[in-house]
């Protein structure tokens, strides 16, 4: 591997290489678009009006999405009875389309019919009327009507919002996403390439899991995200969710596997090593792949539907979902710690731990950094499964994506076999450079198709007694 060739010079330059990238990206989104767009429509309550006609904006694909939120104002004062009073009511809700030809279809020709909680504490909380996850109009007319409305609350007007992305970054997400699908197709091909000349039973477990990581981070970037601006459908969008899921769980699969397999050598069983890992990272997939496709498929028929509609089967998935996670971070302690412990005195493998612990925990320090600006402290509560709106600038989106992206290229340049990798090989035969071409785990713990072990000098003395006897 490169790591072990690298001096302290250039250790630190990678990691300033690593934060200059990452940096950069984070500069690239504080300057960019913000990412949602958002128009208020204010309507008073004076008329007693019971059912509101709104209009939104035109739209292309580049808004990509659309929400309608409500907001009421109080026309008294705050009464501390109201602190954790949350009331039901009822909302319908009727969608039409607007097409091209200014011909307008009923959307799903059907009128939705919610329940809602109202909360004012002091003030009302937002509500989310509807939700299109993506847009087959080029313009959409909502009626809504409230009823059984809380009579001891005074409402003074309806404060309507349209929140749709900015088409200025759906442009940039394009070019961002392009030109990160385009680095990672060329860090994958230079990490092949490097490897070519060797066989796979001399890659260490980082090498061989890169080999994986790396085509699943260039679907993580997802090539296909274009077509979700080409046609009008839910697809590319699963399909993007789909592969953001799928390398996150890998990404979380090649640490427990790293951390445990760099302490056992030999034949790793599917049953005690693969089965457990496998497991439980299988079981965070499944339960984040389930509730995104539970959302997506309850929105296309009803785009007034809420996770929080069906709160007990949501709540159980939630906490589902948490105990997992827990499970995997005590697991993941505890392999890496018991591997700091047992082969923190060995050459080669001390460097190995340390340099991927560090990096990976300075990703994870970042990642809970954003993930804090992005949900502040409600990160488990509501926006558990929705798509957040709340980030104030592309650089909430862009560094997390950036992140990621510099986190495996650099990963995949200190992993690859170093210049004089190949020459080293060639001296396997000499017994004198023997070690030089073992692999870093058989340099350690030995080679698993070695046929007998070394006799000592008794051994050898008894042998060459009989022989000579024998003549």
């Amino acid at each position: 591997m490169r790591l072990y060739t690298l001096s302290k010079r250039h250790f630190v330059l990678v990691v300033v290489v690593f934060f200059l990238c990452f940096g950069l990206t984070i500069l690239i989104g504080i300057v960019g678009p913000n990412v949602i767009v958002s128009a208020t429509t204010q309507l008073n309550n004076s008329s007693k009006i019971s059912q509101f006609n709104l209009s939104s904006q035109p739209l292309s694909t580049y808004n990509q999405q659309l929400w309608l939120t409500c907001t009421m104002q109080l026309g008294q004062p705050y009464d501390e009875k109201w602190k954790n009073l949350e009331v039901p009511f009822n909302m319908s809700v009727t969608i039409r389309g607007v097409t091209k030809n200014a011909s307008v279809q009923h959307f799903n020709k059907e009128k939705y019919n919610q329940t809602r909680m109202l909360s004012c504490a002091p003030q009302c909380t937002e509500i989310i009327v509807l939700h299109l996850g993506h847009l087959n109009y080029i313009r959409y007319e909502i009626s809504i009507s409230f009823e059984n409305l809380p009579p001891f609350y005074q409402i003074k007007s309806y404060n309507f919002t349209w929140k749709t992305y900015n088409p200025s970054f759906s442009q940039m997400e394009i070019w961002f996403r392009f030109v990160f699908v385009v680095l990672t197709f060329i860090v994958t091909c230079l990490f092949a390439h490097s490897l070519r000349k060797f066989s796979m039973r001399d890659w260490g477990i980082e090498q061989k899991w890169m080999s994986i990581l790396l085509p699943l981070l260039l679907l993580y970037n997802d090539p296909f995200f274009p077509l979700s601006f080409l046609i009008s459908s839910w697809f590319p969008g699963m399909l993007d969710d789909l592969f953001q899921s799928l390398f996150l769980c890998a990404l979380l699969l090649f640490w427990l596997c790293v951390y445990h397999g760099i302490r056992v050598q030999g034949e790793r069983k599917c049953l005690t090593f693969y089965f457990p890992k496998f497991l439980i990272v299988g079981l965070l997939w499944l339960a984040s792949v389930t509730l995104g496709i539970w959302q997506t498929v309850n929105e296309l028929h009803d785009p007034t539907y809420q996770y929080g509609i069906d709160g007990n089967n949501f709540q159980g998935m939630k906490i589902f979902f948490l105990v997992v996670a827990i499970v995997y971070i005590l697991y993941l302690l505890f392999l890496i710690i018991r591997a700091c412990s047992e082969l923190r005195n060995l050459p080669y493998v001390d460097l190995r731990l340390k340099f991927l612990t560090a990096l990976t925990f300075v990703v994870l320090i970042f990642s809970i950094a954003i993930l804090y600006l992005r949900f502040g402290t409600q990160v488990l509560q509501d926006n558990f499964v929705e798509l957040s709106t709340h980030y104030h600038n592309s650089a909430e989106f862009l560094s997390f994506y950036g992140l990621l992206n510099f986190y495996l290229y650099t990963l995949a340049f200190v992993y690859s076999p170093s210049k004089n990798a190949l020459y080293e090989s060639q001296l396997k035969d000499n017994p004198a450079f023997s070690m030089l071409n073992d692999s870093d785990d058989d340099v350690i713990y030995g080679s698993d198709y070695e046929e007998m072990p070394l006799q000592n000098g008794q051994a050898i003395r008894a042998k060459f007694k009989e022989e000579s006897d024998s003549d």
